[in-house]
């Protein structure tokens, strides 16, 4: 049989099976972009983990940095004390005791003097305080002349660097047993600048537990504290992780000859490797910024991040099995059954499958969420009418941490390609903004992603919203889509909106945030313009003055009621006209709920920091009466100090005098802190996220502290009245 032959009844058959081979055909694409999403699914993964391993790794240093700082300030702020008693070798121990007084982390202070300095005191003078359960002692550890210190590493690492430095942990053996400590050393210089002795504190480390041990990326994972030489400062409690697994990932950190690699942003080094237990883990690792260069990592495991795709894999390759012996019975009775099936008919079938497929998908995810349903505060309405089968209009809402998140959106174009994009659109909205809270930094990533490989150049307007729903705050960015319209009583006013530009237009594009308040009872209606470009049978347009005429008349309904409204008169004014565009409309209205709170306890204090004794002694009788968990009382701890300690540097000027008015207030599920002054204006929450790429000599005073605070606590809320600043934190305490 000659070439041609065979060639001829090849196309023979296909031109008579036709449908067969595109049947085929598709199962195999179908199988080949299975694959495809299973392998970038996993990059994706990767990469999540990457992005959250290292928010991790930088959330718990930005911790530890502020214990350590506030340490130093500490320190810093009782040099005065030193120099001002300098000729008064007498005082010394005294000042070491007021010292050690401030923080209850400081558990020793020193005084160390160069040979000689004070020749009464003969060649060496260590004046020495210290903490027991028996109070405070104080002695001269060089009295007998024999603890010669001046042999000591630390010692002579001062006198040659002449700058201030952590030593590495140590254990200290005290009564209660073994602590971890670590010693921050400071230069005492002359008026001709020359070093006469060193200042320094002792500080427990036994608050790294908790830090390093609350709050992790999945169920198993853990972190770990070394030094710069990678000698072990804090690891997970034995329950938690084996001394096993943790003693082998130390050892693989430091062992150079180890294959590691750069995380995605090179800001943490990565090593995978099998557990004792053969587990196949994921460690990263990173240098903390500043002094003291201590290495954080902490360690997943692969079964945790990567199980459900996994167990999604297997599914898909049984489904796919299945699939494909159902269709090798589809083209069996294909062929034998050819006269009943035409081409054309298998391609409308196929095409109505797909298009059924796609618009039940669609509506899933457009489906309310269960939990806003029940809400007493909000009441929210929504629809979206498709002029196909599917739509390129989105909208998306739900609630994380007491705020309200949505969006409404139009991408341009119609039909299959623009529902692609939307569901890209409303998936990416879904999954930032369930870690993010800014609408700036969530809108500048979608757009990011969507101007990448963009080669339809097809955009989307968007608009995004946060609202606090305990202070009404609205944060929004738009993304040049229609103004949302603000129902205020008798009042339909615009809501002032930037326009800038779309997404997926320009990659660098910087959205710009707006901010205003929702009262009690405001509704706010958004829309896209399948609304207003509505059109008749003459091509009128609904038009924007119709709309805002039905606003009116139902300012007092719900946003049900007023889209279902909405809805009528747009179809009665199309009449028999084919609706020519996708309708979306989203509304909500604003209900706050009146929490009532039980007061247990007040506080007053100046704006000294001095005063930090008195509110911890405040915080520890508190936590102690609601019996709280010592994780939970020591993030409360260090919260309310910070919140302090902001009040005083920046709503009282240097040298002024005022008060500080702590109020605890508790229910059955959260634990509310209000804290009042009368100083300067000043919000808090509007300071930005301190840079944690910068490192502490580079980074600006401010805004450590209140994300300090915002790491923390679960809510935080500032409000100016009646001259005062009122700042409110909530923490939640179920199962505490």
């Amino acid at each position: 049989m000659s070439m041609s032959t065979i060639l001829k009844k090849i196309g023979h058959y296909f031109r008579n099976h036709k449908g067969v081979v595109i049947i085929v055909t598709a199962a195999l694409l179908l199988e080949l972009v299975s694959v495809f999403q299973y392998y970038y699914t996993q990059n994706m993964l990767e990469s999540e983990l990457d992005r959250n391993a290292e928010s991790e790794l930088t959330a718990k240093a930005i911790i530890i940095r502020s214990m350590l700082n506030l340490m130093e300030k500490t320190l810093q702020e009782h040099l005065w004390d030193v120099e001002r008693n300098i000729n008064n070798p007498d005082s010394m121990l005294e000042v070491n005791k007021r010292t050690i007084m401030v923080h209850q982390e400081v558990k020793g202070s020193s005084i160390t003097f160069v040979p000689y300095h004070y020749p009464e005191k003969g060649r060496l003078f260590e004046p020495y305080a210290y903490k027991t359960q028996d109070g405070i002692h104080a002695k001269d550890l060089a009295e007998d002349q024999k603890h010669d210190y001046t042999m000591h590493p630390a010692y002579t690492k001062m006198m040659q660097k002449n700058e201030p430095f952590w030593s590495d942990p140590y254990d200290y053996q005290d009564g209660n047993g073994v602590i971890p400590l670590s010693t921050y050393l400071y230069p005492i210089h002359n008026r001709q600048d020359s070093i006469i002795g060193i200042f320094g504190l002792d500080i427990s480390l036994e608050w790294l537990g908790d830090t390093l041990n609350t709050r992790h990326l999945y169920p198993s994972s853990y972190l770990i504290l070394m030094t710069e030489a990678g000698e072990l400062i804090s690891h997970p409690k034995p329950e938690i992780v084996n001394v096993e697994d943790v003693n082998k990932v130390v050892s693989l950190i430091n062992d150079s000859t180890i294959s590691r690699k750069y995380s995605g942003s090179g800001s943490s080094q990565v090593i995978h490797f099998d557990d004792n237990k053969g587990r196949k883990s994921i460690a990263y690792y990173a240098n903390m910024r500043g002094m003291p260069h201590w290495q954080i990592a902490v360690v997943c495991y692969e079964d945790e991040v990567f199980g459900k795709l996994h167990w999604m894999g297997i599914n898909m390759l049984i489904l796919m099995l299945v699939v494909f012996g159902i269709l090798g019975l589809i083209i069996r009775r294909f062929i034998l059954d050819e006269r009943k099936l035409s081409l054309v008919k298998t391609d409308k079938e196929r095409i109505d499958n797909e298009l059924r497929i796609a618009t039940a998908i669609q509506s899933a995810m457009l489906e309310q969420d269960k939990d806003i349903a029940g809400r007493s505060d909000l009441v929210v309405g929504a629809t979206l009418m498709p002029a196909r089968e599917v739509g390129g209009d989105l909208y998306n809402y739900f609630i994380r941490d007491e705020k309200l998140f949505f969006c409404i959106g139009d991408v341009s174009g119609k039909g299959i390609p623009s529902a692609l994009i939307m569901a890209m659109t409303q998936a990416l909205f879904g999954a930032v903004s369930a870690h993010e809270s800014n609408p700036g930094v969530i809108m500048k990533t979608i757009n990011e992603i969507a101007c990448r490989k963009n080669e339809t150049n097809m955009f989307a307007t968007l608009f995004i919203g946060v609202l606090d729903l305990p202070s009404g705050r609205l944060r929004y960015c738009n993304a040049g889509h229609d103004a949302p319209i603000v129902i205020d009583g008798m009042n339909v006013t615009p809501l002032p909106v930037k326009a800038n530009l779309p997404i997926g237009l320009f990659d660098d594009f910087q959205y710009e945030i707006q901010e205003t308040l929702i009262s009690d009872g405001y509704i706010l209606f958004l829309y896209t313009d399948g609304l207003t470009e509505a059109r008749d049978k003459s091509h009128k347009q609904f038009g924007m003055q119709r709309v805002n005429d039905l606003l009116n008349q139902l300012h007092s309904k719900t946003p049900e009621v007023i889209i279902s409204t909405m809805i009528e008169q747009v179809q009665q004014f199309a009449g028999e006209e084919e609706q020519s565009d996708d309708l979306t409309m989203f509304a909500f209205k604003y209900l706050p709920k009146i929490e009532n709170y039980t007061t247990y306890g007040e506080l007053t204090i100046k704006n000294d920091i001095n005063e930090l004794n008195n509110v911890n002694s405040y915080i520890k009788s508190l936590t102690e009466q609601l019996h709280l968990e010592s994780s939970v009382v020591h993030n409360i701890r260090l919260a309310v100090e910070e919140a302090v300690v902001n009040i005083i540097d920046y709503a009282y000027p240097s040298g002024s005098e005022g008060l500080i008015h702590i109020k605890a207030m508790y229910n059955k599920d959260s634990l509310k802190l209000v804290f009042t002054d009368t100083g300067a204006a000043f919000d808090p929450t509007e300071t930005a996220k301190a840079d944690t790429t910068l490192s502490v000599e580079d980074r600006p005073i401010g805004g450590l502290g209140i994300f300090l605070v915002r790491e923390l606590m679960d809510s935080i809320n500032y409000e100016r009245s009646e001259g005062k600043n009122i700042l409110t934190m909530i923490k939640k305490l179920r199962g505490s």
